[in-house]
């Protein structure tokens, strides 16, 4: 048992949590079914049922900002004719050597081949196509020929992978974006052009918050991590990032565990987190106010009409407890305490108004309706374990809609991952608004909910070292017990580390939600592992969408700005300061024949490499990366 940060109540568990687990386990195994199916369309083996490929020019997948994340391009299938061949020991040699395959493998399968005709890899790109057509123009190469077909590549690699997706070798798409938009990125009659999908994300932030997912789950040595950046205001989701991940353009080299999407398709219990949305379905019911007090002995104990005695045990012994300091000490028994001043049903509707036990409807292929147990099935003890999130089961992008309605003052909005859907001639064909769902609880219980998580990222609190320096940051930290598939009862080993924040507290532009899945690393709570990457995603995030805290100063001023002209920059004998130096300005830099400068992305320069003042001679290497 783990109190505060573990949120068990008792090992035994009766037939209702193994029962959630038990649906938890049908749905993975239909996700398995739909992989195999994609696996099975992307060998080109057998009926691929899509019909024929597409002849036309598959539209792009883009970020918000017009960053191409798919796109089609010439590819070729490099296949061999094996009466033709000459030399197969130097063909093979060559060949495995320009596709970046293994020779011996490669012999072994076209002596292992039963026909003539093999294909050696499909999808080629274009350098490889060229190195293969250079070889066989010199007389080389005898047997191997290029087949010319059209495919996907993903410019961006793993970025954003689970979102984007990919396609099969019809030029189908299978998953994510690729899969859920067929219909729009697809020609509608075959030939011409597809329609552009912009995606919500910001590559960018993506790329900020998958390092430090990455930095995350390698840490903690963890099965999977996920996190999510949501602007709460829109639903737009900016960041979305699973690991382990995939690079699309390589699909066959990766399983199920690299390419499932977590984010929407797992369902767990969410642990102490979700007491921020139970004590604020009691505030909203009136069954408890802010003064309301209760005593934390370091144990909710208690005997039903029935008889049976049902004991939640905390951390430690709280003492008295307003709804502030469970929320602040993640008080287990304070939580329990205050679930018997509602009654079950009107607790339950609470529970399903803020989302849970239904898909959040946002499109994303695969998704996970969770579960929630009708309240006419629920045991002596479901209400209290379900309020400090047990004897539940909810997804990551039903967390994050949740959320919104505390950050939105009670308002909750769908989440939303493309943007908008362009013609090939540039016409907005369809704009994705924001979607308020309903009212879930009062404006006033929303900001008293804020008030209550900001005190849990104070230094006493559970969420402190999620704190953020000149930002008010509402926080909630959770550790959830997993069930042993052996033993029906929760393991002793695995866990669910978890935080949620909102940020600025006063009014959120962001909702960032991290989860780490089986850590293995030296600790497991959420507030020790968990509460340090969100504190790393909200102060990048915070500079890179210049969000106002006290040392991101908001000037005010006429609105003209008078700009000088920008010259060419230069190097001499000492590096100079080129943060804010445009693109344009670098590119003579590359024509210096005596330095190497490698210059990374695309705007401004934001970081150098050697700082302002360092000396220059023949031969420095000098990396300017820009955002």
């Amino acid at each position: 048992m783990i109190g505060t940060e573990r949120e068990a109540v008792n090992a035994r568990k009766g037939s209702a949590v193994r029962f959630v687990f038990f649906a938890s386990f049908l749905s993975l195994a239909a996700l398995g079914v739909l992989f195999i199916y994609g696996r099975t369309m992307l060998s080109g083996d057998g009926p691929v049922g899509g019909g024929p490929a597409a002849q036309g020019e598959r539209g792009p997948i883009l970020d918000r900002n017009g960053k191409i994340l798919a796109m089609q391009t010439k590819l070729g299938n490099v296949t061999i004719w094996k009466p033709e061949l000459r030399e197969p020991e130097e063909t093979v040699e060559k060949l495995s050597g320009i596709l970046g395959m293994k020779a011996e493998a490669l012999k072994e399968r076209i002596a292992a081949s039963e026909s003539d005709f093999l294909y050696v890899k499909k999808k080629v790109d274009q350098s490889a196509i060229a190195a293969i057509e250079a070889l066989r123009a010199a007389g080389e190469l005898k047997g191997v020929g290029i087949e010319p077909t059209v495919g996907r590549v993903y410019p961006e690699k793993s970025l954003a992978s689970k979102l984007v997706g990919f396609v099969g070798d019809d030029n189908i798409g299978l998953a994510g974006t690729e899969y859920a938009f067929q219909n729009a990125l697809a020609p509608a009659d075959g030939s011409g052009y597809g329609d552009q999908v912009f995606l919500t994300i910001d590559a960018n932030a993506q790329h900020l918050v998958e390092k430090i997912t990455r930095a995350s789950f390698e840490a903690n040595k963890a099965e999977a991590v996920l996190s999510i950046a949501l602007d709460p205001r829109t639903g737009e989701i900016l960041a979305y990032a699973n690991m382990p991940d995939y690079d699309p353009n390589d699909i066959r080299s990766f399983g199920e565990r690299e390419m499932t999407d977590r984010i929407a398709v797992n369902a767990y219990e969410p642990g102490s987190v979700f007491k921020i949305f139970s004590l604020s379905a009691m505030m909203e019911l009136g069954g408890i106010t802010a003064s309301s007090t209760f005593v934390c002995d370091g144990a909710y104990d208690t005997i039903t009409a029935g008889g049976e005695r049902i004991v939640i045990k905390c951390l430690g012994a709280h003492g008295t407890v307003h709804p502030k300091e469970i929320i602040k000490y993640s008080c287990n028994t304070g939580t329990a305490y205050a679930s018997d001043t509602v009654e079950a049903a009107a607790f339950a509707r609470m529970i399903e108004n803020f989302g849970f036990g239904a898909k959040t409807g946002s499109g994303l292929p695969g998704e996970t309706p969770g579960f929630v147990r009708p309240v006419d099935r629920w045991s002596q003890r479901s209400k209290q374990t379900i309020a400090i999130g047990q004897e539940i089961a909810v997804s990551a992008l039903q967390m994050v809609q949740a959320a919104t309605a505390i950050a939105n003052d009670g308002v909750m909005v769908r989440p939303r991952y493309v943007s908008r859907i362009v013609a090939p001639d540039g016409t907005v064909k369809q704009v994705f608004d924001p979607e308020p769902i309903r009212r879930v609880i009062s404006a006033a219980n929303a900001r008293e909910m804020r008030s209550f998580m900001m005190a849990a990222s104070s230094e006493a609190g559970t969420g402190h070292r999620a704190n953020v320096e000149d930002m008010r940051l509402a926080v909630k930290t959770g550790t959830a017990q997993l069930i042993d598939p052996e033993t029906n009862a929760y393991s002793k080993t695995d866990y669910i580390a978890s935080c949620m924040a909102l940020l600025p507290e006063e009014a959120p532009r962001l909702v960032l939600y991290h989860v780490i899945i089986k850590p293995k690393g030296d600790s497991y709570l959420g507030g020790r592992i968990a509460a340090p990457p969100i504190r790393e995603m909200a102060e990048a995030l915070t500079d890179y969408f210049g969000i106002p805290r006290g040392r991101n100063e908001q000037a005010v001023h006429s609105g003209t700005v008078t700009i000088p002209a920008a010259g060419d920059v230069s190097i001499g004998d000492h590096m100079p300061n080129l943060v804010g130096a445009s693109k344009r300005s670098l590119l003579p830099l590359l024509s210096r024949s005596d330095i190497s400068v490698e210059i990374v992305g695309d705007g401004w320069v934001r970081r150098q490499s050697p700082a302002a003042g360092a000396p220059i001679s023949a031969g420095a290497k000098i990396r300017l990366e820009l955002e």
